[in-house]
């Protein structure tokens, strides 16, 4: 039998034809024709107020720590159940980082104890849209609009995922909170290999993103003849990518229909033949909040403790079958150890060693999700973990 990849890039076929166009052009240094094709791509199908395709998704976050002014001793909540960059962007400009602790049923942030967090130092809140899984926004949004705090959306895994709205209404990710920050990693829906991008949804910050995006230059400003001089005018770094990757994500953004339609069903293959498992009390797995529509970006399974999420990974790669385990919960990790103000946050914690992630990308098929499934549910009753039910708490 063929290995089956954790992740494996999809190609479309138009990458290397239009990184050729983008060589040819001249313009190789980024916004050129390629990154404002993507920028306009997000800002029309999506209604983005204003989008900058960024190096990374952290470097989006980054601009957003700068543009929301973070200082020395100002306060930022994130999830404690997240990737690194989420709380660097916001550490590096001296914020004290306050975690919250994951749902009961889902990953992302719970946002029924944020009030408790907030003090009057608080300046942002930053949700996670885990798995392009959907946070509460509106319940968010009321929160810091309360206590007049910024929102930053951690959408690096929701590329076309939405939020539903208590009246029935799609709402996109990424679109709800005053900024937004995407990924385009490898490992994400559509790629560039490195890439990601910052969402302007509050006007008060367009002009300065642009800035701070070109090294704190007001180069585009210029390039349009809207000031006379080129020059340095504030803070910024060399955020924007290279024309060569935004040709890359043209082609794939180009499929994101095809793309999404395909991993979707595979989520849902997945959900349909590990049913019984979890009936039977052998898994959990992924709660969908009703206020979410995601986009199939990974599909994961709750073990019963650490030792059994180690073992079925174990056994599904001595079976060619490469699965992974997920964040290590922040609050824990060694650089911020002795800075976490001593609160237990035990969902994060139940995420970090019992989740398991399986195998899930475009050019995966039925067969190899059917193998999967067969592994994982032979796997469970073959080693009697079918005595004692998964629960969701």
């Amino acid at each position: 039998m063929h290995p089956i990849p954790f992740n494996k890039p999809y190609i479309t076929g138009n990458e290397t034809r239009y990184i050729e166009e983008a060589a040819r052009s001249g313009k190789l240094s980024g916004n050129g024709q390629f990154t404002k094709r993507c920028q306009a791509f997000f800002e029309n199908k999506y209604g983005f107020a204003k989008c900058l395709l960024t190096s990374s998704c952290t470097d989006a976050l980054e601009m957003a720590a700068i543009l929301l002014d973070i200082q020395p001793g100002d306060e930022v909540i994130i999830p404690s159940f997240t990737f690194v960059s989420t709380a660097n962007a916001f550490a590096l400009r001296g914020a004290k980082i306050v975690f919250a602790d994951s749902c009961p049923d889902h990953p992302n942030l719970d946002h029924a104890g944020l009030e408790a967090l907030i003090t009057p130092r608080t300046k942002a809140i930053v949700p996670v849209h885990y798995a392009g899984m959907a946070c509460d926004m509106e319940a968010i949004m009321a929160i810091a609009d309360k206590h007049g705090l910024w929102v930053v959306e951690d959408a690096a895994m929701a590329v076309d995922s939405y939020y539903i709205t208590r009246r029935g209404e799609q709402r996109p990710l990424g679109g709800i909170g005053h900024l937004a920050a995407f990924s385009f990693h490898e490992t994400k829906n559509v790629t560039c290999g490195e890439g990601g991008m910052l969402v302007i949804n509050d006007q008060r910050f367009a002009a300065r993103a642009e800035i701070i995006w070109e090294k704190g230059a007001n180069r585009a400003a210029f390039g349009r003849g809207e000031v006379k001089e080129y020059g340095w005018v504030d803070i910024g770094s060399s955020f924007l990518p290279s024309e060569i990757s935004a040709a890359f994500l043209w082609a794939q953004l180009e499929q994101l229909e095809e793309i999404q339609q395909r991993r979707r069903r595979h989520s849902i293959h997945y959900d349909a033949l590990l049913e019984d498992c979890e009936d039977k009390g052998i898994v959990f797995r992924p709660k969908i909040p009703k206020h979410a529509h995601p986009n199939a970006h990974s599909y994961h399974l709750l073990c019963r403790d650490a030792a059994m999420r180690s073992a079925l990974i174990a056994f599904l790669k001595a079976n060619e079958v490469h699965s992974a385990s997920h964040y290590r919960s922040l609050h824990r990790a060694v650089f911020f150890n002795d800075r976490h103000d001593g609160r237990a946050l035990p969902h994060a914690d139940r995420y970090t060693e019992t989740l398991v992630r399986l195998p899930l990308y475009y050019e995966l098929n039925s067969e190899d999700v059917a193998r999967v499934c067969a592994l994982v549910v032979g796997w469970v009753d073959e080693n009697g973990y079918t005595s004692g039910a998964i629960t969701a708490d």
